[in-house]
This record gives structure tokens, C-alpha cells and sequence, in this order.
């Protein structure tokens, strides 16, 4: 039978229920603890007032709040006033002094941890959200799997990325392989084509190539420019491109140029007000590398308590947090992964995940992806999160839950929101990409407007009747994960940013040589498209 316990205040009381049986603290969940701890201010003559419970329950899904109690009894021990209440800031004040303060990056000077003394504003709160989702693949997956699917799908890459190609004043003259197959020699022309085949002998590149309606073979000369060559060796399998080629006496046509369909610079969106979008991904929870303790940092900083002044500013403007992918380390993604696991069931990982995303400020709008480590299928594009999983934190707090990739408007910016799985196909076949720079694999995925044009690669895609994964529409801000390494850069007016992670170095990654840069946040101002990196571990 429980029994009660009263923790009161001076703005009120608090009551929660008691155990008569209390277990070890390693053992307990998180409203035992909350148990406990009122349990040990009581034996040691102190009461808490409502707002410190409050802050104990705010933290207690990151912070052992026996082990936070412990330490504010001691603290008080060695003052000479003694107070009867145990207030929230000696609370805070705890919190904050364990916070890492190692030295930050260029993009935010003076890192420093604040005492929580001055009153936290946020001018987000003020701001009615404006977030319209512009395209989510969810509602529009259909395919069965067979070999017509797979036809029909790159039928309609192709047509899609060919209308691209033409809007380009150089393209627009190009015709067909039968066409360009029935000139005379030496004729020049330009022809559009997808790439099926690509082969490199003595220093010449070879291309299969084909349309609709045909296929043909184009050679690129070991004594062609080194522009060309260059762009020859970037070239995608199941990429579309424009090729400038002559035709020789045989049905062999010598390749002089490859255009990609590209996109143009780009006259960015801004917001009229000065709000600002977390970009983050790949938090892993349930792996022993997740980072907790800096996800705390980042949950007390959205709170306005964490952080110097400048950050507590920052923070008080966040009105949106983006997850790109990989809200969990799921079970079975890669060999042996069980062994790196602190939560074994894919069902209590969400679960814990909730009680992080819970805590985010209600005013402040999240938006989540999939990635290829959470529960919906691998293929591409993916759907929704299903409410299955996300029921707990569903019934705490709003939170868009969307396909993967999807395309969102912000206060009049629009976002390209994909988690990035097919960076692994760039970085692995294109020469000079690795996995310290994403944001150049993620331009070459800007240049071939498709975000994963490798089929057959480390990137399953499913063979819907639509090709949700071509860029049609050319965002303002381009988000990706998956490489968890936070880099940024500017593309024709595109930032181009890839967020990083969660997760310290996994075994995994090791062996693939793979250093994260795990607690370091991009935030993005709206106003300006400025991007600030604000470090938590």
C-alpha cells in the first residue's frame, strides 16, 4: 500500500507517492527517485519548496537527482545560516558547476556558465510559430516491389531531371541517343542520358549511357581537359547528365564536356523576425556512447539555464529544433551492435528519448525524420515515425513527426530536411570526398539534384511511382546528419549545413575511421541565415 509524502512551500505544496519499500538508486526509475530524494532532504531537516521539485523533475530524466540532493545537503552543512527550504537556485547552481567549461569555438567567444541570477526572457515564446510543411513522402508510398515499379521509378527520375537539365540555356538544344546515333561523323551535339555503367582503362573513362528509348557507349580521351576529367571521376552511377560529345564513324560517341543539371545561385528567403532553428541529428539514444550529460546541457540551455549570457540570448530566440534522423541506436543496424547497447529494446529507447524531447520548452516547435537506425523501414524515402513508438512523448508535448527527406517552410525559409544515408555512397566512390568534410558530399548531391542517385550502393531505395528524392525545389537551407561530423558552408545561397552528433566514438566508427564531433549545435538565426556553433560537451 503507498503512502504519501508532503513536500511543502511557500508557493504551495507538492505531493508524491511513496514507496514503502525504496530500492537502490541504480535501480530505480526516475519517479523513484524523485522519491528518494525528497525522502533524504526530509531525514536531513530540510524541506523542498515547489519550485526546486519542480527542477528536480525537469532534470531527473538526465541528472541523478539522489545524487544532486546529496551534494546540496552537504553544501548547506558548511554555511552558518542554515535555511529550512532547499530553494531551486542552490539547485542550479549545482547543476551548472559541473557543466564542462572547456574553451569554445571561434563562432561563440568567452563561454562561460551562469549563476541563473537574471531572469531568462525568451522572445520566441512571443512569436506564433509559422511552419508549413511544403513536402512529406508518408502519405505517398506505394510501391509493391516489382520489376515495372523499379522501371516506372527511374523512368520518372529521369523525365524529372531531364525538365531540369532543359531549363539550362546550354541543354536546351540536346536530343536523343537514337537521334545523335543517326548523325554523320564528326558531328557535335549534346545528349541527355543516365549514367548504368562506368569503367576506367588506361587513364580513359568509359560511360555506358541511356534514355528512354536507347543506350550508347561515351568515351572520355586520356588527352581530354583536366576540368573534364575531373568531372568524369565525380560522376554517379544512375546520375542524370547533359553530355556534349562528337560522333564518330562507329556508334562510339567522344565526350568533350558533361554538364550536371546544378542548381542556380540562389536569392534566399529570409524571416522578417529574428528567430532562430536548432539543427541537430544522430542522438543514438540507447547506445553507451549517447551523450546524456550534454544533452542535459542542451535541454537546461533551450530552459535558459545554461550557458553565458550571450547563449542564454540565443536561446530565448529558438523558436524550432530539427531532428534529422536517428532519434535511436535501434537494434541489429550493424555486427555486434548489441555489445555497444544500454538499452536492448527498441520500444523503451523512444521511451527514453521522450523523456529528453519532453523537455523542451513547449513554445518551441520540433520537427523530427527518421534515420536508418529508427524503427520504420530502411528504404528510401521513409516514412513517419509511427505514433507506436512515439506514443509517450506524443502525450506530453506536440512534435511534427515527418518522412524522410521532407521539405518544411520556416517563417518564409525553406528547409531541406534528410538524414543522409547515401553520403556514405559519395564518400566512398568519389575521389577527394571523406568523412571530415559531409558538406562537400552534400553539394555533389546539390550539383546531381538527387539525394541518392547511387542505386544498388550502401543506400537501399525503394522503387516508388514518384521519385520523392530528386531536388526540384531548391531550398534555402539544406540539413543533413548520418556522418556525425558538424560542418557548414554556403553553396549558390544554399547553407549546406550537416549536424553532427550525439554520440561519442563507437567501436564501429573507429574501425572505419570515423571521429565524430559529438554536443556541438548549429543554430541557425531565420533573420539572417547566420549560423552560430554553441558546444555542450
Amino acid at each position: 500500500m503507498k503512502q504519501q509524502t508532503e513536500v511543502t512551500g511557500d508557493e504551495g505544496c507538492t505531493t508524491v507517492p511513496k514507496k514503502t519499500q525504496l530500492e537502490s538508486p541504480s535501480n530505480m526509475n526516475e519517479t523513484e527517485k524523485l522519491e528518494k530524494t525528497v525522502e533524504l532532504s526530509i531525514e536531513a531537516g530540510y524541506q523542498l519548496d515547489k519550485e526546486a521539485f519542480d527542477f528536480l523533475s525537469l532534470v531527473s530524466a538526465t541528472e541523478d537527482p539522489t545524487e544532486l540532493m546529496s551534494k546540496a545537503i552537504q553544501k548547506i552543512e558548511t554555511l552558518k545560516k542554515k535555511p529550512l527550504f532547499i530553494g531551486r537556485s542552490l539547485l542550479e547552481e549545482l547543476v551548472e558547476r559541473t557543466a564542462p567549461t572547456k574553451a569554445p569555438l571561434q563562432t561563440l567567444p568567452e563561454l562561460g556558465i551562469t549563476e541563473g541570477k537574471k531572469p531568462f526572457r525568451s522572445y520566441a515564446k512571443e512569436v506564433e510559430a509559422d511552419l508549413n510543411i511544403i513536402e512529406d513522402p508518408s502519405s505517398k508510398l506505394s510501391s509493391s516491389g516489382t520489376i515495372e515499379d523499379y522501371l516506372e521509378y527511374f523512368r520518372d527520375r529521369f523525365k524529372r531531371i531531364e525538365r531540369l537539365l532543359r531549363q539550362r540555356i546550354d541543354v536546351r538544344s540536346a536530343t536523343s541517343i537514337i537521334d545523335a546515333l543517326k548523325t554523320p561523323a564528326n558531328t557535335k551535339l549534346k545528349i541527355v542520358a543516365m549514367i548504368t555503367n562506368k569503367r576506367e582503362s588506361k587513364k580513359r573513362i568509359i560511360l555506358t549511357i541511356e534514355d528512354l528509348h536507347a543506350n550508347a557507349t561515351a568515351l572520355i580521351p586520356k588527352n581530354a581537359s583536366e576540368k573534364l576529367l575531373k568531372t568524369a571521376s565525380s560522376i554517379l552511377l544512375d546520375q542524370v547528365v547533359c553530355l556534349s560529345v562528337v560522333k564518330t564513324r562507329s556508334n562510339l560517341l567522344i565526350a568533350e564536356d558533361i554538364i550536371l543539371p546544378d542548381i542556380a545561385q540562389k536569392s534566399q528567403h529570409k524571416a522578417s523576425i529574428p528567430v532562430h532553428a536548432v539543427l541537430t541529428s544522430d542522438m543514438h539514444v540507447g547506445s553507451r556512447e549517447f551523450q546524456r550529460e550534454a544533452f542535459n546541457r542542451f535541454i537546461l540551455w533551450l530552459n535558459g539555464k545554461y550557458g553565458n549570457e550571450k547563449m542564454r540570448a540565443i536561446a530565448g530566440h529558438v523558436k524550432y529544433v530539427l531532428i534529422a534522423g536517428d532519434i535511436v541506436d535501434g537494434i541489429g543496424i550493424y555486427p555486434k551492435q548489441i555489445e555497444q547497447l544500454a538499452v536492448r529494446d527498441v520500444h523503451e529507447q523512444y521511451k527514453l528519448a521522450a523523456n529528453f524531447i519532453e523537455q523542451i520548452p513547449d513554445y518551441i516547435e520540433v520537427v523530427i525524420i527518421p534515420g536508418n537506425h529508427d524503427a520504420p523501414r530502411k528504404a528510401l524515402p521513409q516514412p513517419a515515425i509511427s505514433n507506436a513508438f512515439l506514443e509517450s512523448l506524443q502525450e506530453s508535448r506536440k512534435v511534427h513527426s515527418l518522412g524522410n527527406p521532407c521539405l518544411l517552410s520556416l517563417h518564409n525559409v525553406e528547409v531541406l530536411l534528410y538524414h543522409g544515408r547515401s553520403l556514405d555512397d559519395i564518400i566512398s566512390t568519389v575521389p577527394g570526398m571523406t568523412h571530415e568534410h559531409p558538406e562537400k558530399a552534400m553539394t555533389l548531391l546539390l550539383k546531381s539534384r538527387h539525394l541518392a542517385p547511387v542505386y544498388g550502393g550502401k543506400t537501399p531505395l525503394s522503387p516508388e511511382n514518384r521519385d520523392c528524392l530528386v531536388i526540384e525545389h531548391v531550398p534555402d537551407i539544406f540539413h543533413s546528419g548520418h556522418i556525425h561530423k558538424l560542418e557548414y558552408g554556403n553553396y549558390r545561397g544554399v547553407l549546406v549545413v550537416n549536424s553532427g552528433c550525439w554520440q561519442e566514438q563507437t567501436d564501429y566508427m573507429r574501425r572505419h575511421g570515423v571521429v565524430p564531433t559529438p554536443g556541438k549545435i548549429p543554430v541557425v538565426n531565420l533573420q539572417t541565415l547566420e549560423t552560430t556553433v554553441i558546444p555542450f560537451s
